[in-house]
């Protein structure tokens, strides 16, 4: 029983992601007795996935995939996974990877467990851990299928060295237009920036800011810290943020080791899309904001008080290491 995972990259560079994904599959292999192989997409660095224990990659190179096509991405996962005869497949749970989860295993006969949080709690049967109702509570998933493909949830399981010897091979995928009829025109990309996707920190603002002109001192802190910054939903609708930078159920989910939410008062479809980050900081001048039911830590005070010194502090911190 091999197992394939999907590395996503952008850009050619890996995402962390990957990583995860491959240290994840890596102990799944061992209480299997089997391998890790990967498939890539036009990434240029792939030896970097022998540091967390994938011992294979499967490289596709084309032009015609520069742009994500949720098709004929699964396409191509799909011909490496029969071409490897993989009995598991593991996605992680970013956007691009939700997509392509389903259309893999619909492809593949496959059964599918989403939101996966655990190393398998048995592999005969084999049952997984899911989070279940936004978060709030768990399950375990037993997938009877002879392919078993699994979306790992974000950042639960972390990054782990393990060396591995690796080898390449290329791979020529059979693709034809109905694959390739999605044409993407035009990028948005923050320049400079951490991405959401990829931040161990978010620092999130919401309405209590006042005003898009009041959005430096978010940036300030989200620089000392080097995190990424977000959003709440009003805050994009309002035009004050861009919808990128949108968190919550109906926006981007948040996974983060730490998340600072600062005049977010919290309504249940944000909490819902943050729930999973480790660490929750919230900063609200008002003490019945919701978002103080759910927080690990919370500061009752003005954020226009408050995150100056908080920078402050952190800066002098930063100092001193």
């Amino acid at each position: 029983m091999s197992i394939l995972i999907y590395a996503e990259s952008a850009e050619g560079k890996f995402k962390k992601v990957a990583f995860e994904l491959a240290s994840y599959a890596k102990k799944v292999a061992e209480t299997l007795g089997t391998t890790v192989t990967a498939v890539t997409i036009n990434a240029t660095n792939n030896t970097e996935l022998a540091t967390y224990g994938v011992d294979k990659v499967v490289k596709v190179t084309n032009d015609s995939l520069t742009g994500f096509s949720a098709k004929a991405y699964s396409e191509v996962i799909k011909q490496v996974a029969q071409k490897e005869n993989a009995k598991v497949v593991i996605l992680s749970s970013t956007t691009d990877s939700i997509y392509l989860s389903g259309m893999v295993a619909v492809g593949l006969n496959a059964g599918f467990a989403s939101n996966v949080v655990g190393l398998p709690v048995s592999t005969s049967p084999f049952q997984v851990k899911r989070t279940a109702f936004s978060n709030k509570a768990f399950n375990i998933t037993e997938i009877s299928t002879d392919v078993k493909v699994i979306g790992l949830a974000k950042n639960s399981f972390g990054i782990i060295v393990n060396n591995s010897s690796i080898t390449e091979e290329d791979f020529n995928p059979s693709l034809n237009n109905t694959d390739l009829n999605v044409t993407v025109t035009a990028t948005e990309k923050s320049s400079g920036k951490v991405s959401i996707a990829d931040a161990d920190v978010v620092v999130s603002g919401g309405r209590g800011l006042k005003g898009p002109e009041n959005w430096g001192m978010i940036e300030e802190l989200a620089a000392v810290l080097g995190a990424a910054t977000a959003c709440s939903k009003p805050v994009s609708d309002l035009g004050w943020r861009p919808h990128g930078e949108h968190v919550g159920q109906t926006g981007k989910p948040v996974a983060t080791n730490l998340y600072i939410a600062i005049g977010v008062s919290g309504a249940i479809q944000h909490i819902a899309g943050v729930n999973s980050s480790k660490v929750k900081v919230v900063i609200n001048s008002d003490p019945e904001a919701p978002f103080f039911k759910v927080a690990d830590y919370g500061v009752v005070g003005d954020a226009f008080e408050v995150v100056p010194k908080l920078i402050e502090k952190f800066k002098t911190f930063k100092a001193q290491q």
